[in-house]
């Protein structure tokens, strides 16, 4: 550790948090090399949703290596790009009656984020986005200017523009629908506020504290980019590929967003891969107009293309992440009912946070969980929140020995 501590930048952070040097992983567990056993609710901030080294995806990948196939061929075709981009089609667009092209733009998700923004300005011919407080996008300037936190705004060292933030659902009490607010701002045209390209949003603000929009607020937000000729882009980056329950995190509402942003766990084994979900009527780009070396990376549209086949062909695997997430929600509020009004507990489907309400002691909770044996971060606008992100196949057994640490620690602490 000490060697890498003197090699390695100090933007390092994780490594801050977890001081260990991880060797092994596998499931919901990792293992250290001095041979302490983790149990991991981090889940690589969202990108390993079907857990560590799953066997049929790994299968797939050494099948894919051995036989010498393209790993990086730009945006050149290749079967198994057209393998991916068929069975996303097949069993998760069509089992929704949507259409959309593909555009992968790069490893990460600000990639995306900064090609829908792009994609949205050409389009409507627009500055302005609409971004929410609390949000949070990625870390390249485009996608921080969406981004609230003023802690990684101002690391970038120059004027962050071209974004309007608008209260999110709750933001300001129940008694005052954000929504309506927004509409107004919109319409007024003296509001000072100009007509935006878009409005960028997430279901559930994973950064910004676990903060969920209701159903009735997308649908609005939705109605209100319809109506000014804003694009409506979900930034399903943390929330999609089943982190909520169904495979996009905006299902439930009923929503159909013009552009759906994808990553993290899109790959199924933790690969770079980003993309984005683009309405047909709206792929407005000419020919190398948005480019990037790594938007050919086939090793992860083949885990990627693994990852659909095995858990997303029926209803079963979704049914089985609902099931566990109601578990995993009663524990957490029975824990936090033990102590009255200090503490809540929100979220949708496996995607959960413990607000401790102090920054503090949610820091000494998952100080002391990390020495006892879990791996769990924090999240909100002060680091307040504990947030839960285990993999969606963790099994019941590691999913209570997880918790029953937590609530351990979470009593120590305080």
């Amino acid at each position: 550790m000490q060697a890498l501590e003197a090699l390695e930048s100090n933007v390092r952070s994780y490594s801050r948090s977890f001081p260990a040097m991880f060797s092994r992983a596998c499931g919901s567990i990792m293992w250290t090399e001095d041979g302490r056993r983790l149990i991991d609710f981090l889940s690589g901030a969202g990108t390993l949703n079907y857990g560590h080294n799953n066997h049929d995806i790994k299968t797939a990948i050494s099948q894919y290596l051995a036989s010498d196939a393209v790993i990086h061929g730009l945006d050149m075709a290749t079967p198994a790009k057209l393998e991916f981009m068929t069975s996303f089609s097949s069993i998760i667009l069509r089992e929704r009656d949507a259409k959309y092209r593909f555009q992968f733009t790069g490893p990460t998700g600000a990639n995306a984020i900064e090609a829908a923004l792009k994609l949205s300005r050409k389009v409507t011919g627009r500055q302005n986005i609409i971004s929410f407080m609390h949000g949070y996008h990625g870390m390249s300037l485009g996608a921080i200017a969406a981004s609230g936190n003023r802690f990684y705004r101002a690391a970038s060292g120059i004027s962050l523009s071209g974004v309007t933030f608008m209260p999110y659902d709750g933001y300001l009490g129940p008694a005052v629908d954000t929504a309506d607010y927004l509409r107004k701002a919109l319409v007024d045209e003296s509001s000072g506020i100009d007509c935006p390209a878009a409005i960028l949003v997430e279901t559930v603000q994973g950064e910004g504290g676990i903060n969920v929009a209701g159903e009735e607020w997308l649908r609005s937000i939705q109605a209100v980019a319809r109506d000014i000729g804003a694009l409506f882009i979900v930034d399903d980056v943390q929330m999609g590929c089943g982190r909520t329950g169904e495979f996009f995190s905006f299902d439930f509402a009923g929503v159909s967003p013009d552009v759906i942003v994808l990553s993290k766990s899109l790959s199924g084994y933790g690969l770079p891969l980003s993309m984005l979900l683009i309405k047909e009527e709206l792929d407005a780009w000419r020919p190398g107009e948005h480019t990037g070396t790594f938007r050919g990376n086939n090793l992860a549209l083949v885990s990627a293309t693994a990852a659909i086949n095995i858990f997303w062909r029926c209803r079963t695997f979704s049914q089985a992440v609902h099931r566990t997430a109601d578990l995993m929600r009663c524990r957490l509020e029975a824990i936090a009912s033990e102590y009255g009004n200090s503490f809540s507990v929100r979220g949708r489907g496996m995607a959960l946070g413990f607000d401790c309400q102090m920054a503090e002691l949610a820091a000494a909770t998952t100080r002391k969980a990390f020495e006892k044996g879990l791996i769990v971060e924090r999240c909100g606008p002060a680091d307040q929140v504990v947030k839960f992100l285990p993999a969606l196949t963790i099994d019941l057994e590691t999913l209570n020995q997880g918790l029953d640490i937590f609530e351990e620690c979470l009593a120590e602490a305080r």
